[in-house]
C-alpha cells in the first residue's frame, strides 16, 4: 500500500505526506515510524529511489527525504495488481457483493 500511495502522490512523496495520504485513503492511522521502516526496506529492494531535499525554515533547517518509484517498483505494482485481479475473478458468485 505504501508503494502504491507513493505512485499516487508522485514526485513530491515523503514520509509525512505518505502517512497522511494513506490515512486519507484507508481511514486508518499509520504510525510514522512504520512508514519510514517500510520506505527503507522498499529502497533496499530497489523499488524506490530517495534523495534529500533542501533545508527549510518551516522544518527548523531540516531536510526532507523524497522518494520515487523505480522501474522495478512499477513492475512490482503491476504484478501485484495482476495477482489481485486474478484472485478477485475467482471468487464464487454466491460470495460476491452485489451493487445496488
Amino acid at each position: 500500500m505504501i508503494l502504491l500511495t507513493i505512485a499516487v502522490i508522485g514526485i513530491d512523496a515523503y514520509g509525512v505526506n505518505i502517512s497522511q495520504e494513506l490515512e486519507h485513503q484507508t481511514g486508518r492511522s499509520i504510525d510514522f515510524s512504520t512508514v519510514h521502516t517500510t520506505l527503507k526496506r522498499l529502497e533496499d529492494k530497489g523499488f524506490l529511489h530517495s534523495k534529500m531535499g533542501g533545508a527549510t525554515k518551516e522544518r527548523g533547517g531540516r531536510r526532507k527525504r523524497f522518494v520515487s518509484i523505480t522501474s522495478i517498483g512499477y513492475k512490482a505494482l503491476r504484478e501485484s495488481q495482476g495477482v489481485r485481479n486474478k484472485l478477485w475473478s475467482q471468487i464464487p458468485i454466491q460470495f460476491q457483493i452485489k451493487s445496488i
